[in-house]
Formats: C-alpha cells, sequence, structure tokens
C-alpha cells in the first residue's frame, strides 16, 4: 500500500497543526482536536516529527503507523518531539520563535526486508529490531551524517541498545519512505 505525497496545501495545514499544537500544549498543556481541511490529512499513515532549534537536533518522535487521522497524530508527536524526548529537556515558550519543525509523513508502511542491499541510503527508512531491541532512522539521517550502508546499520544497532555488528547476526529490518516537509522561514 502506498500514499499519494501530499499537496502544497495539505503540507501548510500539517505544518501549521504542529505548530499550533506545541504551542497550545507549552502554553495550556491541551493537545487541540484537529478536523482536517485537506482529505489527506485524514487518511491513517505513520509520521515523525523533528525540532531543530538552531540547527541542532531539539527533539524527534513519531509512529510508524496509526489508527489515528494523520493531522491527529502530528499534532500528538509534535507535543510528544517539543516536549517528551527523553533526550532533551521540553521546549519552553521562549524558544518559540528558535525552533524548526519538520514532519516526515510515511508514503508507506513499514515493509520487512530480507536483504540489506533492499534499501536505498537517502530514499529509505530503515527499522532494525532484535529480540526486544529497535531503533530507526529517517532516510534523510544517512545523508546528513555521510554514512554508508554498514556504517548506517552499525549506528542503528547502536541507537537500539545492540553490538554495533549486530546487523551481521539474525534481525528483521524493515523500510519505509517518507515525504519530508519544513517549515520555511
Amino acid at each position: 500500500m502506498e500514499f499519494k505525497p501530499l499537496n502544497k496545501s495539505a503540507q501548510e495545514e500539517l505544518l501549521s497543526i504542529a505548530r499550533f499544537s506545541i504551542t497550545s500544549y507549552v502554553l495550556d498543556g491541551k493537545i487541540p482536536l484537529f478536523e482536517a481541511k485537506e482529505p489527506a490529512l485524514s487518511e491513517r499513515r505513520g509520521v515523525f516529527v523533528t525540532i531543530i532549534s538552531r540547527g541542532n537536533l531539539r527533539g524527534c518522535i513519531g509512529q510508524h503507523e496509526s489508527d489515528i487521522p494523520l493531522c491527529q497524530l502530528t499534532a500528538q508527536m509534535a507535543v510528544a518531539a517539543a516536549c517528551d524526548d527523553p533526550r532533551f529537556p521540553p521546549v519552553m515558550k521562549e524558544e518559540f520563535g528558535e525552533i524548526k519543525i519538520k514532519i516526515s509523513v510515511y508514503l508507506m508502511p513499514p515493509t520487512k526486508i530480507k536483504n540489506i542491499n533492499e534499501f536505498e541510503i537517502g530514499r529509505d527508512g530503515v527499522i532494525i529490531k532484535k529480540d526486544d531491541y529497535s531503533a530507526t532512522y529517517l532516510p534523510e539521517v544517512a545523508l546528513e551524517q555521510g554514512w554508508g550502508r554498514q556504517e548506517m546499520l552499525s549506528n542503528l544497532c547502536l541507537k537500539a541498545g545492540l553490538a554495533p555488528d549486530a546487523w551481521q547476526e539474525e534481525i528483521e529490518l524493515f523500510i519505509y519512505r517518507t515525504q519530508m516537509l519544513e517549515e520555511q522561514f
């Protein structure tokens, strides 16, 4: 199953939902409910929201699949990325002007692959699973870091709490593709 990329209007609406949700939650402690104007925002698909502050990662949380509309999942993940990422303190209202929001909207659900050569750096996000351990990198991460396939897999293993060479053992690999939306200012 594949989803169509969001049109410009849907992209703008989703970015607005993410920004408004963070602002509302930080100021009032509530995540607003949304009724999407754009039909595609009612689809049930995965999304990750990334918060950047002064060029650095400030939070990133998402879900690979969803049973709620994309607009509502985006609102929840925007708040989670801003306030619940355990690597960072919660975003404060004084930071509103500094943060930039990026949204990775899934174009396909995660699909299991059998061989590491079945994914393409920069095109596919990758999920690694072994026993109770798992981690993911969005499609752009390996490119941003300048990693090749094996270096990305080693870093993904470390992120999951595994040995860096665990990808050479019996693991499960899944790939997915996303459409990247980014605030422009």
